[in-house]
């Protein structure tokens, strides 16, 4: 299977606000005073565009999908979260911890992609969990390396053992299981999403391993990324709290490998580190203040990757 992939779809934000429901255990989310909702929606709108126009402008196959004014879905900006897509022409449909962010589903994605000749054989959905108040939040939660059919999962609130047990049994792929946390007001907590403290990309992986205070799990995770020859690239959890673990591989024209971040993750990078990036792929960072300050998420949760077949 393939690591990498040259399509993604991005939905495209009209209400986008800071999500009170995610901010309980997303520690990334700020309140930016002073600025009125429709300023913050007309700021992500900006971010969000020149976003989609760098990718566009090297080859990457965008899909962007325009949310819609109700229902109100103030983190619709991330899809990689409730949907995943696969080579084998299967969908799968993820439970949501917030109950707004549950509408961010919509079956016309679906049908768009169809109609760009995208193939779906099947869907698997996981969202009847959300009754029993289990979840598991897509590719935020699990870190999938496709090509060798493992998926990592730092288990949270939002990343439910057994869950990403069956996901893994229905799809797969072997389970590495952790648990990641972060310092908030001087105490650790889990992190919410395995993708803000690690990437995994076709010969490297990023990864904030002080985030994994267990020594025995940290050097479970580190073997498992070695045994299949990644190039392993630390960061501290001060980057990690700048998105630096937010990124993601994508294709572009002619097969050419981009790593995909913020530009604040791009900035806190050492010259090190962004040397034994571009080993492996060109960096490509765009500004995404305001979506990093309000939605807590970066460059990574905005794109949904696409491995479906095409007809």
């Amino acid at each position: 299977m393939k690591q990498t992939t040259n399509s993604i779809v991005m939905i495209r934000p009209v209400a986008f606000r800071m999500n009170e429901q995610t901010a309980v255990n997303n520690y990334y989310q700020k309140v930016i005073d002073g600025l009125l909702p429709a300023t913050v929606n007309a700021k992500a709108q900006e971010e969000f565009d020149t976003f989609v126009e760098k990718l566009r402008a090297v080859g990457i196959d965008v899909t962007v999908v325009d949310d819609t004014v109700e229902p109100s879905t103030p983190d619709s900006i991330f899809p990689n979260n409730w949907i995943s897509f696969h080579e084998n022409g299967d969908v799968a449909l993820y439970p949501m911890f917030a109950e707004n962010r549950r509408e961010e589903r919509r079956e016309e994605i679906l049908d768009l992609l169809e109609d760009k000749g995208f193939v779906i054989h099947n869907i698997v959905d996981y969202t009847s969990a959300e009754e029993d108040g289990f979840f598991l939040e897509g590719t935020g939660s699990l870190l999938l390396d496709r090509a060798n059919s493992k998926a990592y999962c730092a288990l949270s609130p939002r990343a439910d053992e057994e869950l990403f047990i069956e996901f893994c049994e229905d799809f797969d792929y072997a389970p590495v299981i952790f648990e990641a946390f972060q310092t908030v007001g001087g105490e650790r907590k889990l992190i919410y999403h395995t993708n803000v403290m690690m990437c995994i990309g076709e010969t490297f992986a990023v990864i904030c391993t002080d985030c994994i205070d267990d020594k025995k799990e940290r050097k479970m995770v580190l073997d498992n990324l070695k045994e299949n020859n990644k190039e392993i690239i630390l960061i501290t959890e001060a980057q990690m709290n700048n998105f630096a673990g937010n990124m993601l591989e994508v294709l572009g024209a002619n097969d050419k490998r981009y790593v995909i971040m913020s530009a604040a993750a791009h900035q806190c990078l050492t010259p090190k580190q962004i040397e034994q990036l571009e080993k492996h792929a060109e960096i490509l960072s765009s500004s995404l203040d305001t979506i990093e300050a309000c939605g807590g998420g970066s460059a990574r949760c905005m794109m949904a990757e696409i491995f479906l077949p095409k007809k």
